[in-house]
């Protein structure tokens, strides 16, 4: 008895922690500037009980089926809305009514479940399903407090939702489950006639995906990269020797002229440096081709690709010594001039471009993911490289702040140049409060067919995001398991704080049947993760 009056002090205290977030001063929300700031205040009493430094086994079969928490189940039957709403135009501006969740962050194509209780927000979804303009849709935009004074603010950018469910409940509450569809930018808020929360936002247009130039081009050499040849070939250093230790060796393969190298004989090449070095003299000054003499007779293949650029030479069939002098007239004739006509005008040379082309680094992405995430696969979107940034956006296992920053970046390459940054770098979860270590990398298990993170709605209509782990340190845990309202069927939840600062860190899942593995598993909110994570 005593074990269960402390499990409901723990969820009446959640419950009213979750109404004081929701209970801000709605008469402030009607001013017209996003900027404005909502006191925020919190009970920070937090009860003890005992500390657990175990965790759930990572050995043994797996047996939980994943798709299962991706159906969000605990909400009941809800009705699909059978609506399919076409995007709308990048710039447009428009009013929609909107919702301002703490510790959510969506982004487009993913999905967001949703109890909604407090009467303002319960109104805004009913606009929703009956507005005109861009019917079925709703605003969602990240609130979250100030670390500096503890207000409560309100991120710039947010993302449309569209309804696909919705189920409307005797209290009067609505369980909705909803998909996220063309990221805004919040321009002002406030409450309408009908208590309603709205916004004007205006939609982001979003970029296409950047190709490297080299595939509009061909194979052909940026005019700089004969500048680059010159002072190769003056040097007699391999191309790869000059590569500092931020170039990439798989990018650095890509350049042309590497190519075009590999492809001659040792006599050739050096033949080819010898003249290179005069052609690109002679077309930028008037010196005689006195200068280019080459010190001694080389013999030339007719059929090699630079006997093809020369045309044919005099004399036998096989071949023909010919002096440096005579040599460099011919190029400077044949194989020079062709070149600069035929050069494309890029100023890099391609190995720069492929660092900004959307589908190499959607590919290096998906090979990063595969790699530290490991599930979802990743390979089927890399020919959509707009869908892949904001997948990985949605699912990274980093903090709340770290993915409003992802959402908040334009430009699909810069996107993913920084997801690929933050996979890289990730390794370690710590508290947010006291920086306590939680977990590390390795520590990850995927219980949800979307991913390592997922939103799930509680019953007093607070979004949690959560990853999942099957070993922690530092929590401990409080009350006994309670199978109700489950996010991962077959298993019964308790709340879980920091053993160290006692913040409230997720909960601790245990399987309430024999055969499902495995036995147990950690569920971490982001919003209480720490940024760092090296």
């Amino acid at each position: 008895m005593e074990e269960r009056e402390r499990q409901r002090r723990l969820l009446e205290r959640e419950r009213l922690h979750m109404e004081q977030i929701r209970q801000l001063d709605f008469e402030e929300l009607q001013v017209e500037e996003v900027g404005d700031d909502d006191d925020y205040s919190s009970d920070h009493d937090r009860e003890h009980n005992h500390r657990n430094s175990g965790g759930a086994s990572a050995s043994g079969e797996f047996t939980y089926d994943t798709s299962l928490a991706a159906l969000h189940s605990y909400l009941g039957d809800v009705e699909d809305t059978h609506n399919r709403l076409a995007f709308l135009d990048g710039g447009a501006l428009l009013n929609l009514p909107m919702l301002y969740l703490e510790g959510v962050v969506l982004f487009p194509e993913a999905t967001l479940p949703l109890r909604v209780i407090h009467v303002h927000f319960i109104a805004a979804v009913e606009r929703a399903l009956s507005q005109v303009v861009a019917p079925y849709t709703i605003g969602v935009v990240r609130l979250y407090r100030d670390p500096h004074n503890g207000r409560v603010r309100f991120a710039n950018v947010g993302c449309t939702a569209e309804i696909r469910q919705y189920r409307r409940l005797e209290d009067g509450s609505v369980n909705v489950v909803t998909r996220g569809q063309q990221r805004f930018r919040l321009q002002r808020r406030w409450i309408d006639g009908d208590g309603a929360t709205c916004g004007e936002v205006q939609i982001i247009q979003e970029d296409s995906p950047l190709r490297t130039p080299q595939e509009a081009v061909g194979r052909l050499s940026p005019l700089s990269s004969c500048q680059s040849r010159v002072l190769r070939a003056h040097s007699l250093e391999s191309p790869r020797a000059r590569c500092s230790g931020d170039c990439d060796g798989n990018e650095s393969e890509a350049m042309s002229e590497d190519s075009f190298e590999s492809e001659l004989s040792p006599r050739e090449k050096r033949l080819h440096h010898s003249v290179l070095h005069s052609s690109f003299d002679t077309i930028y000054e008037s010196g005689s081709g006195d200068d280019a003499k080459l010190d001694s007779q080389v013999e030339v293949r007719q059929d090699s690709s630079l006997a093809n650029l020369l045309g044919p030479l005099e004399g036998d069939e096989g071949r023909t010594a010919l002096s440096g002098n005579h040599l460099f007239k011919r190029m400077k004739q044949k194989y020079a001039l062709a070149q600069m006509r035929e050069v494309p005008r890029a100023f890099w040379p391609n190995w720069v471009y492929r660092m900004y082309d959307s589908y190499t680094l959607a590919q290096k992405a998906a090979d990063r993911w595969k790699h530290i995430v490991k599930a979802p696969n990743m390979d089927g979107f890399v020919m959509k490289p707009d869908l892949l940034s904001f997948h990985i956006a949605s699912k990274i296992p980093v903090s709340e702040s770290r993915r409003q920053e992802l959402l908040e970046i334009d430009g699909i390459s810069y996107r993913l140049r920084r997801e690929i940054e933050l996979l890289e770098g990730f390794d370690r979860i710590r508290c947010r409060t006291c920086e306590t270590l939680i977990a590390r990398r390795s520590d990850m298990l995927v219980m949800s067919s979307e991913g390592p993170l997922g939103a799930y709605v509680n019953p007093h209509g607070f979004v949690h995001e959560v990853m999942t782990l099957y070993k922690v340190t530092g929590l401990a845990v409080l009350g006994t398991p309670v199978k109700e309202h489950s996010w991962f069927p077959g298993y019964a939840w308790s709340i879980t704080e920091c053993a160290s600062c006692g913040a409230p860190m997720g909960w601790l899942f245990t399987a309430t049947r024999k055969r499902l593995k495995p036995r147990s598993f950690w569920g971490i909110r982001s919003s209480q993760v720490a940024d760092d994570t090296r």
